[in-house]
């Protein structure tokens, strides 16, 4: 079962100011463009032993920080060092430990399904994976692969933790699974995206030097809103791009 994860949202009437400077408006995206958010949001629950993860994971208590605006939600150490591999995977996948209250709201966007985003959406809204988390995934990179792809697999399908990861531990042996996935349906163009942020990632002179690149991430602070067209001719050189990438690897 796939969980969705909503972005906080508050309502508005009239304006959302944004700064002093600059006013936005809120206008709601058609229906299409919010199926589209949702499916960008879908996360992929591991098989492995996942309901005895949910049960562990829903008694957790929260410990808030000093600051009183963020804090953590870990499982005993007692509970968790007990835990099969896979089951461990199951947890950090689908759990993130930390949190933080974020205030901010941005407007929805336009046409979201007819655009090729530069970053991924934030995974698990005002939660994130803790410091300990993101070592076992960099620790266990080999064996996260392996379970990641049987899952993809399975499912054919590539969830939302499963790509920020992916990234994370710059998972380019995955490059041919990740472009297969695509091309079953050519609806999920946040793969496209994790295909450049792998060329990014890894400095591969023929994606820095394009204007793909330019547009997307020589701003890195306005990277997280930019994107390109989703249109055939960016869809086709984004994939000749990072097979290019990927057959230079073995070279």
């Amino acid at each position: 079962m796939k969980k969705i994860f909503f972005l906080l949202i508050i309502i508005f009437t009239g304006h959302y100011h944004a700064s002093a400077q600059d006013t936005l408006v809120w206008k709601e995206a058609s229906k299409e463009s919010r199926l589209y958010h949702s499916y960008r949001l879908e996360i992929s629950d591991p098989p492995y032993g996942l309901k005895k993860i949910e049960g562990l994971t829903s008694k957790i208590k929260a410990v808030d920080d000093e600051t009183g605006l963020g804090g953590k939600e870990t499982l005993n150490q007692k509970i968790y060092l007990p835990l099969s591999f896979p089951e461990k995977f199951t947890y950090h996948m689908i759990h993130p430990e930390s949190y933080s209250q974020n205030c901010d709201a941005m407007p929805p966007i336009q046409d979201e399904q007819k655009k090729i985003f530069a970053q991924l959406p934030d995974v698990f809204g005002e939660f994130n994976w803790s410091e300990r988390q993101s070592k076992f995934f960099l620790a266990n990179r080999d064996s996260v692969i392996l379970l990641m792809r049987a899952c993809i697999l399975k499912d054919n399908r590539i969830g939302l933790n499963f790509k920020q990861v992916i990234v994370d531990i710059n998972a380019k042996e995955m490059i041919p699974l990740l472009i297969s996935i695509y091309n079953t349906n050519k609806k999920d163009h946040d793969i496209l995206t994790m295909l450049m942020l792998l060329m990014k990632d890894n400095e591969y002179d023929q994606f820095l030097v394009s204007a793909s690149y330019k547009k997307l991430y020589a701003d890195s602070d306005a990277s997280y809103k930019a994107c390109l067209t989703f249109n055939t001719a960016n869809e086709e050189l984004i994939i000749k791009r990072a097979t290019d990438f990927y057959n230079g690897l073995h070279k």
